[in-house]
């Protein structure tokens, strides 16, 4: 399997909610608000013998009327039509910006991968318009609730013989998380349960998350099975390391 991360870039975050674009090389993380933290948000693409599947859909910026997110992969030689499926372990904003799109000639919103579909968990995307703004943006999910695009997702599940999610909650309610499995390879897409490496090596609690204890135990487990079956590790938030094979 072909796996290529799309950097969206860095950026900060505090407890606005509001992503902040930062440069690495000359900006200084002490000027920003207290509490920030440093993230990288990056959704994968992974090209399979069945599928071109992309893992969560970023922020939804633009950039010269392009989504920066097909950007990316044209960039990476795939075209966005090709994408079959897409893979959503949460709806927050900085994961499912990129879900849909406006067009600019009806100014409404469409789905960005008209040729895929999309796997979210059905609870998430009740919990996405009960919670709001501003975790979520309720008005880039609408097209969810009507699409044929869309296979709402209830509780644990497979994937056509290959594809493997699993209903954690943890950082959110009903967050999932997926294994990908070709030919004796595994993809370990933890979504933002598993969301840096350096989390994986250490024991804390974040107070970000809806259930801190079990994000904790959750990622001791999947490092332990990880390294005991050389899972390959996506880090969707990791500015060094997206990728990370975890063997002994």
């Amino acid at each position: 399997m072909k796996i290529i991360p799309l950097s969206e870039g860095s950026f900060t975050v505090d407890k606005s909610k509001r992503f902040v674009r930062f440069n690495t090389s000359t900006d200084d993380l002490q000027q920003r608000s207290a509490g920030s933290l440093l993230v990288e948000v990056q959704p994968f693409v992974i090209v399979t013998s069945k599928d071109v599947l992309v893992l969560d859909t970023g922020l939804g910026f633009e950039e010269n009327g392009i989504l920066q997110l097909h950007q990316n992969l044209i960039n990476a030689g795939i075209q966005p039509s090709s994408v079959t499926k897409v893979l959503m372990s949460h709806l927050h904003k900085d994961h499912a910006g990129g879900i849909s799109k406006i067009n600019r000639t009806t100014n409404s919103y469409e789905i960005s991968f008209p040729n895929a579909k999309y796997y979210v968990q059905k609870q998430e995307l009740d919990f996405a318009f009960e919670k709001g703004f501003p975790s979520y943006v309720p008005e880039e999910l609408e097209l969810l609730k009507t699409s044929s695009n869309i296979i709402l997702l209830e509780g644990n599940g497979i994937l056509e013989n290959y594809i493997r999610y699993e209903v954690t909650g943890a950082h959110c309610p009903y967050h999932q998380v997926f294994w990908i499995q070709e030919d004796g390879e595994k993809i370990f897409f933890g979504g933002d349960v598993a969301p840096q490496l350096q989390q994986m090596k250490s024991r804390f609690i974040a107070k970000y998350d809806y259930d801190g204890k079990k994000c904790m135990e959750l990622r001791k487990q999947w490092w332990q099975e990880g390294e005991n079956e050389k899972w390959t590790f996506l880090f969707y938030h990791d500015i060094k390391t997206p990728i990370y094979i975890n063997e002994k």
